[in-house]
């Protein structure tokens, strides 16, 4: 056997170093699988939440308010409607502060609606992660559609025990588009998204909480040659791009949630009602797939998956 030169030594080193490394990244699915679930996750009530640091590098000035009353802390609302979001603003594409679009009034009623029924889902999705059970917006819609309402005005008209009893929630939450434009700069182009509303009960039709709140996507590119400063001010523009609004949107949302206390009351009560539905309160504990119950291994054929009204009447 010949002696290994330098050239092969390095090889061979990087290849053991690449194989222990992506032997280190992945387990066996034997081992993934075996992971018990249930566990306490780190850093739950900080995830998502942007720290000081994260908005000094992101040169991000947004504002995040929520104001929580004492009758939220004491009984929170379990099952949510989210409403029809407004906005507030003139329905044209915004660029520091002048329109840059000429939308005709249909058009501007689309755009209107198009804008804040996206922060409405992005609320919707991430109430949905919490403590709360979250009716779908097709069938808020659906119901406010069959009783006539159709716009902000005759929304205002109909107090929250009322829409509680047409929806069957506990809760319903209003919302308004404070921001929605984009700024341009040459060297620095942004996107503000803004949103403010509040949560009310069906039952006492008290303010639960109230919330507003905005966020800026920035993009800087500083340069001090003048053909730097030519295709910075290019990048910058084509920066201004939807998904980065559709951003703003998603985090503006996000964080406000995130600040709604949890209410341990709530995911006892979701839990402890999904076991007396489900009939498994006193189901036995399964360890072993092989000692599991014939009942779970073959499902009864007589029961059948709820339909969407059973689903309904249970919200």
């Amino acid at each position: 056997m010949g002696i290994l030169d330098n050239r092969q030594i390095l090889f061979l080193t990087a290849l053991l170093t690449m194989t222990m490394i992506a032997g280190c990244s992945q387990v066996s699915y034997e081992d993934a699988a075996s992971r018990p679930f249930f566990e306490q996750p780190y850093y739950a009530d900080s995830h998502g939440k942007k720290t000081w640091w994260d908005r000094l590098v992101e040169l991000d000035p947004s504002t995040l308010n929520l104001k929580v009353s004492k009758h939220y802390l004491e009984d929170p609302p379990e099952r949510l409607a989210v409403l029809p979001f407004l906005d507030e603003g003139s329905a044209q594409y915004i660029v520091d502060k002048m329109p840059v679009t000429v939308r005709n009034q249909e058009q501007r009623r689309r755009w209107a609606w198009t804008d804040a029924q996206r922060l409405r889902g992005d609320m919707v999705g991430y109430l949905a992660q919490r403590e709360f059970v979250v009716l779908n917006p097709i069938a808020v819609d659906a119901v406010l559609e069959e009783h006539g309402i159709d716009n902000g005005k005759k929304l205002a008209q109909v107090d929250p025990h009322q829409l509680g009893q047409w929806l069957h929630v506990d809760g319903v939450v209003y919302g308004m588009v404070t921001h929605y434009e984009s700024y341009y700069l040459f060297l620095v182009s942004a996107e503000e998204v803004g949103v403010q509303g509040r949560m009310v009960s069906t039952h006492s039709d008290r303010v639960l909480l109230k919330f507003d709140g905005d966020r800026y996507h920035v993009n800087p590119m500083p340069a001090v040659d003048p053909i730097d400063i030519a295709l910075n001010s290019a990048q910058t523009l084509v920066d201004m791009r939807d998904i980065n609004i559709a951003r703003a949107e998603d985090e503006v949302c996000r964080e406000l949630v995130l600040r709604i206390p949890t209410s341990p009351v709530l995911k006892q009560r979701l839990a402890d009602e999904a076991l007396e539905a489900e009939g498994r309160g006193d189901a036995p504990v399964v360890s072993d797939p092989a000692q599991e119950p014939d009942s779970a291994a073959k499902p009864d054929p007589s029961r059948e998956a709820p339909t969407a009204a059973a689903i309904q009447a249970r919200l």
